[in-house]
């Protein structure tokens, strides 16, 4: 049997872990530059709110109903996410982290009349641990439990956990369950299936299998035999390492300073670098780009990149940043105003079985240690305490006006309680 554990409102609720006065009371977090809704609590889509909402479309609404708006905070989720997912690790067998407020659980070895028990007692613990409140589905297949999951999510008497597994239940569930929602459908095939009368899982389930394989290949084969309660979606319980990192972000303002692109070019190189050693791995290329408004149609559109190969493969941030920055100035158009700008390394290979060359101009083994010192300093005194200096202390230039602390990732935002 599968597990699904799914945080409710997981942005939301990671601000009331922190704010509890905030139960019960509509909470809206925003995306990039405050842009658009991106969570939302039960009080807030009671509103109207939707997903994706502009939110200088709702300020009225906001002011009417006293609605709490927070900047996104990802230093906050992503730390809060690991708390969870340590958690489940401590009471399941195996866990497959499948997002940062979603993870699988193997629950073999477990007796199927303790299941329903044992997904109530995780979702209780994972609330009394972290303070975030989850619902977990458990059913035969990964695909069955995600809606196990959201079926919990659905009727709150289940009380955080929804163990379906009964044939005659699991076929009521999907003769309701609309078929845009299933995992592994999609929006394209569903409209290509809705087009065709297919509306629920139900319906997608009593297709016959060569129709679903000449239409919708090996992926909706497995959705359909998971439907059918046969697994066929295999359990990742390590991570696969990253074939490519990005790091991109849209800015506040438009930048046109060669200078100012230079810092956050070297702040997003320095972000990639960071996790490129983090999974052991090191690239063999970089890629900029920058880009301008879309939306400023009385502007020159441009979309300037380019790809540098290395000489040696690295996972330096001195090295990478260098190169970003040279890159940088290579492709600025002085007079255009840039939007926004990313770096992509890619091309990796293991750190352990990488070809040294024989002119290298790179002292490896000194920026290895460089590395590694600055690693931890920055693990043990908090993110960015040690930054290469094209970088600076500034950070990404954007919109966050309501942006809430870092409580549990900076000393100086730690929680002060007055007795």
């Amino acid at each position: 049997m599968y597990g699904l554990a799914d945080c409710n409102n997981f942005f939301v609720s990671c601000e009331r872990v922190f704010r509890p006065d905030l139960n019960g009371r509509p909470v809206i977090i925003l995306s990039n530059n405050d842009g658009c809704v991106i969570s939302r609590s039960n009080e807030a889509k009671r509103l109207g709110i939707k997903m994706g909402h502009p939110y200088f479309q709702l300020e009225a609404l906001i002011k009417r109903h006293n609605v709490t708006v927070f900047s996104s905070n990802y230093a906050l989720y992503s730390d809060m996410s690991h708390r969870v997912q340590q958690t489940l690790k401590s009471l399941c067998p195996e866990t497959e982290v499948y997002s940062i407020d979603e993870s699988f659980l193997n629950l073999r070895g477990i007796k199927e009349e303790e299941l329903d028990d044992f997904g109530h007692y995780v979702s209780r613990k994972v609330l009394k641990d972290t303070g975030i409140p989850i619902s977990v589905g458990v059913s035969h297949t990964k695909t069955l439990a995600k809606i196990a999951s959201k079926l919990c999510k659905q009727y709150p008497k289940l009380r955080g956990s929804c163990y379906m597994h009964r044939p005659q239940d699991i076929e009521k569930v999907l003769r309701k369950f609309p078929i845009e929602d299933v995992w592994g459908i999609g929006r394209r095939f569903s409209v290509m299936l809705k087009s065709r009368n297919i509306n629920t899982a139900y319906d997608f389930a009593q297709q016959p299998l060569d129709f679903v394989r000449s239409r919708m290949h090996v992926g909706g084969m497995k959705t359909w035999y998971e439907l059918h309660g046969r697994p066929c979606i295999e359990f990742e319980a390590h991570i696969p390492d990253k074939q490519q990192i990005m790091v991109s972000r849209s800015f506040s303002t438009e930048l046109s300073d060669v200078e100012d692109l230079k810092e956050q070019v070297s702040l997003f190189t320095s972000m990639a670098a960071e996790k490129l050693r983090k999974q052991g791995s090191v690239c063999h290329a970089i890629q900029v780009f920058l880009l301008t408004n879309r939306f400023r149609h009385e502007q020159e559109q441009h979309y300037d990149n380019q790809l540098i190969t290395l000489p040696a493969a690295s996972d330096s941030t001195v090295e990478l940043v260098n190169i970003a920055v040279k890159t940088t100035a290579a492709i600025f158009r002085p007079g255009t105003f840039y939007k926004k700008a990313g770096v992509i390394l890619t091309q990796f290979s293991p750190k352990e079985s990488v070809q040294t060359v024989l002119f290298d101009e790179v002292d490896r083994e000194k920026h290895d240690k460089l590395m590694h010192a600055m690693d931890k300093i920055n693990e043990k005194q908090g993110h960015r305490s040690v930054v290469v200096a094209t970088a600076g202390f500034d950070g990404i230039r954007m919109n966050r006006n309501h942006l809430s602390p870092n409580y549990t990732t900076d000393w100086n935002d730690i929680l002060t309680i007055k007795v």
